[in-house]
Parts: C-alpha cells; structure tokens; sequence
C-alpha cells in the first residue's frame, strides 16, 4: 500500500477474535487503524474507513445488533472487507450482514483456528 488508509476492525470482543484483530492489525503497519469492539462502535467510525476486517466467534451476537442495523442502511460499495471467525456459522452470518451494505468481499473469511496465512490473506482483501 503506497497512502495510508483508514482501516476499522469490527470484533465481538472475545478473546479468540480479539487476538486475531490485533494480528491483523500488526500486519498493516503504515496505516490509520482502529479496532472496536462492537459494542463500543458508532455509525461515524465507518465513514472514514477505507477497509473494513470484521469477526466474531458466535453468530448474531448481541453486541453486533447496532452494526447490523448500520449495514442495512449504508452503502460501501467501493470498499473491501475481510471477515475472519472461529466457526463456518458465524462466518456465514457475517457474510449475510454485509449483502446490504454492497462492500466488496475478495476473499473466503479467515477461519482463525487454521494455520491460514494471514499476511497473504490480508493482501487479497486489500487488493
């Protein structure tokens, strides 16, 4: 990446997810990034960022309904995403909660109990 981007990443707060953000985070040095918990995000954190990483280990959890309600009612078409969770489930669920919003998913969701790479994984949302 030659400018710096404004990357927000979305987590449920649990252990397993927020790990993996910070992971995630580690590798995209040289860029603005924010990591919030869902249950501390507000619709105003979407507008700057230009890459959105999203996870959470359970589908539907309750710290998500905000969110939820936000990407029904937002467009983001011209923006990536990359999700990541601990099970097919919840990668599915929040494959669903970004139809609405038109953002772009590259790439198949990180599964965060594989050895997946992430740096190669992260190149393909960002792309």
């Amino acid at each position: 990446m030659n400018e710096e981007k404004t990357i927000l990443i979305i987590t449920d707060g649990t252990e397993k997810i927020a790990k993996t953000a910070k992971k995630i985070a580690a590798n995209l040095k040289g860029n603005r990034i924010l990591i919030k918990n869902a249950c501390d995000f507000a619709g105003t954190d979407l507008l700057p960022a230009h890459i959105l990483f999203i996870g959470c280990d359970e589908p539907s959890p309750p710290s998500f309904a905000y969110l939820d309600e936000m990407l029904q009612h937002i467009n983001l078409a011209g923006r990536s995403c990359g999700i990541f969770s601990s099970s097919k489930k919840a990668a599915n669920y929040l494959s669903n909660l970004l139809k609405d919003s038109e953002i772009s998913l590259k790439t198949e969701p990180l599964p965060i109990d594989d050895s997946a790479d992430i740096p190669k994984w992260i190149a393909r949302v960002i792309e």
